[in-house]
């Protein structure tokens, strides 16, 4: 890319994300599904004028972590504990159902190889834990009963999902599934959660430290990144995906978390609220290059759409992903209502989904039918939920209200 070309992108980029996410908003859609459709909307599946060059890919990738670093900054630990066990049904077998359905379904209709069907079933197993937050927070449903054991599970979905990137990110590196490469990333990875954390809350306590001495503006948020960039380079030379880092210096980070050994370490209520606010801009700035870039590498004009495949692909795969989530719920002790609803919350897709098939995508595991077919999958499932959610508390909020 010529640099006066990238003068030119990047403002596309950022001023399409923002006018389609708008868009989005005004008809109560997620702002991601915007964002996704202005890559597609500039990329070759339309337009044509931006290039998913390796410079937007650089700042795209730097956008995933970042986007981790949030969802692990407001990731509440003792959430978990309150949620006890129906958020860990609901956690499990909307994580394992999904997962071996989808690879299932994958392997043995579609004949897809083992790598290519774990990726899928990985995908399928996403739950977008902004989007649902965003809608009960809308809703005020976010302090109800299910709303407590939607967000615990959640969570906990998000940490299992990044658990098992971190594994197929290994399988993709190393050119097939290995026991012990397995079982490296795993020793790894429980390493890198038990560590950083402590590393994190040392670091910011220096960060805060330096902020009171320092006699000009900006040095939490340039301190923030340099920290969660150290971090995903830490989980890279780990073995893991740099992801894994930005999650954790998230996790450590955020005014929720504690270290149950780490008295001197508990956090400042103060401070962790001035790093949420001062990284916001940030996040806002760097993530929706992300999503776009999903879109621009998506070439809708490659696909034979009069192809069965693609359109059989994304149908059944939908239906796992519909009924994948929904299993968990229907597990717990609740009425009907309770269990539909906790249901219809944990299908979003959104931001996490889209992680999965990227990382797919860029390690050469998926074709460009497969990753188009995951991605529509991906848009329904992000797009549909809240629109439901909204409906069934309109017409099924009283049998709530009465539990």
């Amino acid at each position: 890319m010529e640099q006066h070309d990238f003068f030119l992108y990047l403002p596309l980029i950022l001023l399409s994300a923002r006018l389609f996410a708008e868009l989005a908003a005004r008809v109560h859609a997620p702002p991601v599904i915007g964002e996704l459709l202005a890559g597609v909307a500039l990329g070759p599946s339309l337009l044509g004028w931006v290039d998913p060059a390796e410079t937007i890919k650089l700042m795209a990738e730097i956008g995933i972590i970042l986007l981790l670093f949030g969802v692990g900054l407001e990731t509440d630990v003792r959430r978990l504990i309150r949620s006890g066990a129906h958020s860990l049904i609901v956690a499990f077998a909307g994580f394992l159902v999904p997962l071996f359905a989808g690879f299932a379904v994958a392997h043995l209709v579609f004949d897809l190889d083992v790598l290519v069907s774990l990726f899928v079933g990985g995908t399928l197993t996403a739950t977008s834990i902004g989007i649902t937050v965003r809608v009960l927070a809308d809703l005020g449903r976010q302090h109800s009963r299910e709303g407590q054991v939607v967000l615990g599970a959640a969570v906990i979905d998000d940490v299992f999902g990044v658990m098992l990137l971190a594994l197929l990110y290994e399988f993709s590196a190393g050119g097939g599934i290995s026991l012990v490469n397995t079982s490296k990333v795993m020793l790894f990875v429980m390493f890198f959660f038990l560590a950083a954390p402590v590393a994190a809350k040392l670091m910011a306590f220096l960060i805060k430290r330096a902020d009171h001495a320092s006699g000009i503006p900006g040095l939490v948020p340039a301190s923030i990144v340099s920290l969660v960039l150290l971090f995903a380079w830490s989980a890279t030379y780990m073995g893991a995906p740099e992801l894994l880092g930005g999650f954790a210096a998230g996790l450590a980070l955020s005014r929720r978390f504690f270290l149950p050994f780490g008295v001197a370490l508990h956090a400042d209520e103060s401070f962790a609220l001035r790093i949420e606010e001062q990284m916001k801009p940030i996040l806002h700035l760097f993530t929706p290059i992300f999503f776009v870039f999903v879109g621009l590498s998506l070439n809708l004009r490659e696909i034979d759409w009069g192809s069965p495949f693609i359109w059989g692909f994304s149908a059944l795969m939908l239906l796992v992903a519909l009924a994948g989530k929904m299993a968990g719920a229907l597990l717990i002790r609740a009425s009907w209502a309770t269990r539909g609803i906790i249901g219809l919350s944990m299908i979003p897709r959104g931001e996490v989904g889209l992680i999965f098939a990227e990382l797919g995508r860029a390690s050469g595991i998926f074709s460009n039918e497969i990753y188009a077919g995951l991605v529509i999958v991906i848009a329904i499932t992000t797009l549909l939920p809240p629109f439901a959610m909204k409906w069934f508390y309109g017409r099924w909020g009283h049998h709530l209200v009465e539990e």
